[in-house]
């Protein structure tokens, strides 16, 4: 290394414009160890708006010679701990990382729940913060009285108890469930300045466990005619969609435990319907029944919800397949670089039509690309974590991300999107994000 400097380091390291460098730099290998050293994490990754970010060497080790001994004990090395407990909180340090929820005041019981995104790392999130929709309220429904009924077009129509259904043969999958309305700020004429998580924090990702829903459905007889089904609610609003019974036989689960632990109540305890990369509204919560038809039953909630008029006049509808998407959750809106240096870029992809196949980062709007890395596992309709380092030298830049799944649909950009779909869009926003940094190191939500 004798004789280099960072910026010819930088320079063999570049993977597109504007200082973004080659994921190896993520990778395993003995290289990522002397290029790290060489290029040097040179300030903290970024401080939150409205703090002051400190002065350039904040968070970094005093210049000169370590001292010759260890630190200062700290106060809380003094004395016992407080006790342990029944069931454990996140630290009261971290109580800013909560959802954030939008009420609908004219309906008491109506609204949402928005996942922090922009404060989670990795791609599984925790109960306690996964997104919701609600239509009429959180149901507080005793297990022992619940009952789920599989009917209609069917041999032998079957009623179930929750202790019946603990007995069967279950699986695990981790699955994200994003709901068909995510992100539909993106539609209105000028982009929203809010956190990641409040503008695209209506999708979250757990291992579900359950039963398959062949095994149930298998069991009842259903009809070779019957090709739908409709799943419906035990909630105030009894909310119901027709489901493909083709969908349901590929990879349906009944889904009883999130992350190792029963459901909660506002994710559908004591059971929910879970489908591998669907729009959320078909995850129905707190299920009581599915009834096997021939046709779609087109209730209030197909009908009048989740449908759109396009611009030739027809309408979309049953658009059940979430198409690929992502975005860079840090750093982004409501963060700030705190001085030039190296930057992790990360961020958050998926798709409803199966693995993630690459996600592609640019820090010039688009003029160049380069792949980031992937945090393994890559897992079908899962969120998958990538990864890209990022030397920002303090000048302006827009840094977008851009996923490609297995099946070869490719993240469109915003104006693609308008010209396919009109401008007048609610549902399946699935639109290339972007965010500038001013030279100061202040971040926005912008159109490109």
């Amino acid at each position: 290394m004798t004789g280099r400097t960072i910026p010819d380091l930088a320079s063999e390291w570049a993977a597109a414009g504007n200082g973004l460098l080659d994921r190896r730099l993520f990778l395993t290998g003995a290289g990522v160890a002397a290029g790290l050293g060489a290029l040097a994490w040179q300030r903290p990754v970024w401080a939150e708006t409205g703090e002051p970010a400190g002065p350039p060497t904040a968070g970094l080790p005093p210049a000169g010679p370590p001292p010759a001994g260890p630190p200062a004990t700290p106060p809380w090395m003094l004395g016992p701990g407080k006790p342990f407990s029944n069931y454990g909180m996140p630290s009261p340090f971290e109580k800013k990382v909560i959802r954030y929820i939008t009420a609908n005041q004219a309906v008491p019981g109506n609204g949402i729940s928005w996942t922090p995104l922009h404060d989670l790392e990795g791609t599984v999130t925790p109960n306690g913060l996964h997104f919701e929709r609600h239509h009429n309220g959180v149901p507080e429904i005793d297990p022992a009285a619940h009952r789920l009924l599989i009917h209609g077009m069917v041999q032998r129509p079957l009623l179930f108890t929750v202790e019946n259904l603990l007995r069967y043969p279950m699986e695990s999958r981790l699955v994200f469930i994003e709901c068909g309305g995510n992100s539909n700020a993106g539609w209105n004429p000028e982009p929203i300045q809010a956190r990641v998580g409040h503008f695209h924090g209506l999708v979250s990702c757990s291992e579900w466990t359950g039963i398959p829903l062949p095994v149930l459905l298998h069991e009842a007889g259903i009809s070779k005619d019957a090709h739908w089904l409709l799943a419906e609610g035990a909630d105030g609003a009894a909310v119901s969609v027709s489901i493909p019974v083709a969908k349901a036989m590929e990879d349906g689960i009944l889904a009883l435990y999130q992350n190792g632990e029963k459901l909660r109540p506002e994710n559908g305890y004591p059971m929910r319907l879970v489908l591998p990369g669907f729009e959320g509204i078909t995850h129905i919560k707190w299920l009581r029944r599915l009834k096997a038809v021939a046709t779609p039953t087109m209730t209030r909630d197909e009908t009048a919800k989740y449908t759109e008029i396009q611009p030739g006049g027809k309408a979309r509808q049953f658009t059940f397949i979430m198409d690929p998407k992502s975005l860079i959750t840090a750093p982004s809106p409501g963060m700030k670089l705190s001085g030039a240096g190296l930057y992790q870029i990360t961020g958050l992809a998926w798709s409803g039509h199966g693995k993630v196949a690459k996600v592609e980062v640019s820090a010039d709007g688009g003029k160049s690309w380069a792949d980031s890395a992937l945090q393994e596992p890559v897992l079908k309709h899962c969120f998958t974590r990538f990864r890209i380092p990022w030397r920002w030298q303090g000048h302006e830049a827009v840094l977008q991300s851009r996923v490609t799944d297995e099946a070869g649909n490719v993240q469109p950009k915003r104006a693609d999107l308008i010209k396919l779909r009109g401008a007048n869009g609610y549902f399946h926003y699935t639109a290339i994000v972007s965010w500038s940094v001013s030279s100061e190191g202040s971040i926005a939500h912008v159109y490109e």
